[in-house]
């Protein structure tokens, strides 16, 4: 006879609501919840399935209410001016994920001989934000003429990837949690995150933002770790109001994008569409972080500039959209290093050739689980 296990009513409902699932998900992918809810427990078997499924540690279950999990570090959204209430589960786990290979890129840096990086907590929030972004710009090579060198954002995003890894700074892009495409990390949630460290700071972005508004919380992020401080940000351009880090490395990060001395001969004064449009390509930047800049530099009054933003944004939402309803993925072997940080993955695998590292904790590391795509990362990498 099957075991059957109490569990509270709510802390099922606090699983699906953790694990981001909507009404028609939670009938699909737990069709008996309504009866656990109703009073019919599940058995063990069911339970374990159920926990797996929602991406929650099967004792959490057997709690008598649901447990108050907090972000690990210090939360600076201001999603709608109220902040998030409760993270979820896919959060929450790319966090874990950042932390656990910080840790061990940490431990082999220092294994190196790598010594602190001197701009990692140079700065406070009382520096004014355009001398700290000139210092970034100029340690970037980011000029604005620079930029016409790149053919598209996409490109753009590539190669200030690898400008902030040649800094030191281990930067990761993904759209989904670890390896699985199933768990989609939204927007709505968060943008991205740094996580602060003298010698191996890590920046993480949330991948299914457009590439344009990627740059920008790049470069919020980078701001972070100048102030030496991890935060967790929905980097909101038109934040008007929230914590003071976070509209510092707003402003910041727009003036190492937008300078608002170049804005001022560039701009030809009306913000049209197509005006917008032509200083977002010159800059490689979202129409949006050129609306801040402009707003910043006196040159469209705050009425203009809600305007404005309310319509780029809803433009850009269904962009977005149209293109989440296309094919997604891409080849493995150019998208993994992204995900991982070309400079974490080359570590890795190096480490483990050398034997430093065992394979078992490096497919862990890498995530994968065969050995013959730990060979063709290798070889993607070009690590002998």
């Amino acid at each position: 006879m099957a075991t059957r296990v109490a569990v509270a009513p709510g802390l099922l409902s606090w699983a699906v609501e953790r694990a981001g699932w909507d009404e028609q998900t939670a009938s699909r992918r737990a069709p008996k919840l309504e009866e656990w809810v109703s009073g019919r427990q599940p058995t063990l078997k069911q339970l374990e399935k159920f926990a797996s499924d929602t991406h929650t540690p099967l004792g959490l279950l057997f709690l008598p209410e649901p447990p108050d999990e907090q972000v690990p570090i210090p939360d600076m959204r201001t999603i709608g001016d109220t902040g998030v209430a409760r993270p979820s589960a896919d959060l929450l786990d790319m966090i874990y994920l950042c932390q656990d290979r910080q840790e061990w890129y940490r431990a082999h840096a220092l294994a190196h001989g790598f010594t602190p990086l001197d701009f990692a907590g140079s700065a406070t929030t009382s520096n004014h934000p355009d001398l700290v972004a000139d210092h970034i710009r100029s340690l970037l090579n980011l000029d604005v003429g620079d930029r016409a060198a790149f053919s598209k954002r996409e490109e753009a995003r590539r190669r200030l990837i690898e400008r902030i890894e040649d800094l030191g700074v281990l930067v990761m892009v993904s759209g989904i949690v670890g390896a699985s495409t199933r768990r989609v990390l939204r927007t709505e949630e968060f943008r991205g995150f740094a996580l602060a460290d003298p010698i191996a700071p890590l920046i993480f972005i949330n991948g299914t933002d457009a590439k344009a508004a990627q740059i920008f919380t790049m470069i919020h992020e980078l701001a972070h770790i100048w102030l030496g401080e991890s935060a967790l940000s929905d980097a909101a351009v038109n934040a008007k109001q929230g914590k003071k880090a976070e509209l510092w490395c707003n402003r910041v990060a727009a003036e190492v994008l937008v300078p608002q001395a170049v804005l001022r001969t560039d701009y030809r004064g009306e913000p049209t569409a197509d005006e917008l449009d032509r200083l977002a390509n010159r800059y490689r930047v979202s129409t949006l972080v050129v609306l801040k800049q402009l707003l910043t530099a006196h040159l469209v009054a705050w009425e203009i500039f809600t305007q404005r933003y309310d319509e780029e944004s809803d433009r850009i939402r269904d962009i977005l959209a149209a293109r989440r309803t296309g094919s997604q993925g891409g080849n493995y072997y150019n998208t993994q290093p992204l995900r991982l940080s070309r400079q974490f993955a080359r570590a890795v695998i190096t480490s483990t050739f050398e034997g430093s590292t065992g394979y078992r904790d490096a497919y862990r590391l890498l995530g994968t689980k065969k050995h013959e795509t730990f060979q063709g990362l290798a070889t993607a990498l070009k690590v002998a």
